[in-house]
């Protein structure tokens, strides 16, 4: 008789291998949120929150239908981006240096570099401003403390270690969730927005469109989960790409569908709660255009009472230091892999030195933004606009690699998957094209 097999340790902690002690029967669930969780929660970034807030505050109700019908796109895009990583073993930007011509590889990570340094100075000031809210200082500050603090996750935890604080750092949706069920809402006139989309054609209407597409299906949220699905190749050593170890596909695909629906999930019922939130409380009491940091936490009141700036705070912050991160990450591996860099959070700085350089420079750069920037909720909103504008060229570049049969072989994405994200990629454009198109016509 066979001696049946043990799982080894490493085996044991891979929610792609099925362990013989918790079985088949309990899937374990919170082991299986990784990339996914993580991608969907930095996805409610400082940015985003300022968005969202806008968008409630300036059309009420409208346009919350978004959240719900972007939400099937949303996770279609990041699974396909789940998917290049698993089974290549690179990231976007490495499958682009290995099969396209070398001025569209410079080009979109140029565009990702340029976007994310914007979006990473407007979430340090956002999270400077949120504290000094609460403990008033010199602005620069606490955007000199956040940034170091940042680096110093990326730079000194080890790997396990840091992917785990990114984890825990996810439940400060928790305080825009709960706020919701305390705010005076029409459900009548949410429950009818929700079921019956409008588009306000007005270009800021559309301009707020863009913006809210731009936050939800963003750039480096692509390359992020990308990257991090290749660096847990690395992390778990019996895992191998799907190139190579096809027999993985059927568990691996699973996981990365169940991770990426959950991220995605509560990414959008965050954002959702924000948006009915500022709808509720601001737009009926004429508060259409959020200027600063107080007016945003006052949409925090109904919970939190005197507290709301604690609240609001505690939010911005928590996935501040989730989203920056998170940006910088991204960023470095797409720069990384398209200069042939070691490049991955689980490497020793001495050996991904560039790697980590970049990280950092990113850092520090977007530190200098964010302590120009005059008037910081709007350079929240408008880096959304411009993640929302390079969105659908880089979508498009993705969606075609992940149906090529010579680089994603069995695969290559196709069916229901591919449809969404096509269809993810031509909503963005043509509201990208509409905005334009209406900023366009008073200069004609």
């Amino acid at each position: 008789m066979s001696t049946p097999s043990v799982a080894t340790p490493e085996e044991v902690d891979d929610p792609e291998v099925q362990s013989p002690i918790v079985g088949p029967a309990k899937p374990r669930l919170l082991g299986v949120l990784g990339p996914g969780l993580i991608t969907g929660a930095s996805d409610n970034d400082p940015s985003g929150i300022a968005t969202y807030s806008q968008a409630g505050a300036q059309l009420g109700y409208g346009l919350c239908w978004t959240m719900l019908y972007t939400l099937p796109l949303m996770a279609a895009v990041q699974m396909v981006s789940a998917r290049i990583g698993r089974t290549t073993g690179h990231g976007i930007a490495g499958v682009l240096r290995e099969h396209y011509p070398n001025g569209l590889l410079q080009a979109v990570v140029l565009l990702l570099l340029a976007t994310n340094v914007l979006n990473l100075g407007a979430d340090l000031g956002a999270m400077a401003d949120a504290l000094a809210l609460l403990l008033p200082s010199p602005r620069w500050l606490y955007v000199a403390l956040f940034s170091g603090i940042c680096v110093y996750m990326q730079l000194v935890l080890q790997y396990a270690r840091y992917f785990a604080v990114l984890k825990w750092l996810t439940l400060s949706l928790f305080a825009y969730l709960g706020v919701v069920i305390f705010a005076r809402v029409s459900w009548w006139d949410l429950g009818v927005a929700l079921a019956v989309p409008r588009i306000d054609l007005s270009g800021g209407g559309l301009t707020t469109l863009v913006a809210l597409f731009g936050t939800t299906i963003s750039p480096y949220l692509f390359f992020w989960q990308a990257a991090e699905e290749a660096e847990d190749l690395h992390a778990f050593p019996q895992r191998r790409d799907l190139l190579h170890a096809p027999e993985q596909g059927r568990s691996a695909l699973h996981r990365i569908e169940v991770d990426t629906l959950v991220g995605m999930t509560f990414s959008n019922l965050a954002a959702l709660a924000i948006m009915v939130t500022t709808a509720a409380v601001l737009h009926p009491n004429g508060i259409t255009d959020i200027q600063t940091s107080a007016q945003a936490a006052e949409a925090l009141r109904p919970l939190a009472g005197p507290f709301s700036a604690t609240v609001f705070a505690l939010g911005i912050i928590g996935t501040g230091l989730l989203a920056v991160p998170v940006l910088a990450g991204s960023a470095a591996y797409a720069v990384g892999e398209a200069r042939r860099w070691p490049v991955g959070f689980g490497r020793r700085i001495l050996e991904a030195r560039a790697f980590y350089g970049t990280v950092a420079i990113a850092t520090l750069v977007g530190m200098a933004i964010s302590l120009g920037a005059v008037d910081p909720i709007r350079a929240l909103y408008w880096s959304a606009v411009v993640n929302g504008v390079i969105a659908a060229p880089v979508m498009a570049v993705m969606m075609l690699a992940a149906a090529r049969h010579d680089i994603m072989s069995a695969f290559a994405v196709r069916g229901p998957l591919r449809l969404l994200g096509w269809t993810a990629t031509v909503c963005m454009l043509l509201a990208v094209l509409a905005m334009l198109a209406t900023a366009a016509l008073p200069l004609i």
